[in-house]
């Protein structure tokens, strides 16, 4: 990974804030030309340091009010099951994050859905028909405390 320089953090920074920042307000805030602060950013994309841009959408907006986690046990650990898994898990549009955890069981499973009924629809259509799943265990959010997108850079 390239160092970044103090310009190169100020402009991630000021992105993860607002990623509707034009190109000459951006500029302004990091005290540089349009030219070399557009160059900057098209050096942080091509770097892999912006993977992109989104408007942040307010769940419960959409009516999906209940955010859950799922802590998934599969029957066995053999990179043919972790890849069937890994490849169905992608196709839900509920899941909205999952990870292989080392630890007592697999996978960590995020999803929003409307509530309990849909969370019991999700579960039994989505997650126990995974390909390896051997045993779940679900944690409602209560309280979402802190969320956010945005990395300390």
């Amino acid at each position: 990974m390239k160092d970044l320089d103090k310009i190169d953090r100020k402009i991630l920074n000021l992105l993860q804030f607002d990623g509707r920042l034009t190109n000459a307000e951006l500029a302004e805030k990091v005290a540089l030309s349009p030219t070399a602060t557009s160059e900057r950013v098209k050096r942080l994309t091509r770097d892999g340091f912006i993977t992109g841009y989104m408007a942040l959408v307010s769940p419960a907006s959409l009516g999906l009010n209940l955010l859950v986690f799922v802590e998934v046990k599969l029957d066995r650990t053999t990179p043919d099951v972790f890849e069937a898994f890994a490849t169905a898990v992608r196709r839900s549009p509920a899941v909205m994050e999952c990870h292989m955890v080392a630890g007592g069981f697999d996978y960590l499973v995020k999803a929003r859905v409307a509530g309990m009924e849909a969370y019991r629809q999700f579960l039994s259509e989505v997650i126990l028909p995974l390909p390896g799943v051997r045993e779940t265990h679900t944690y409602a959010v209560m309280e979402e405390v802190k969320s956010a997108s945005r990395l300390p850079i």
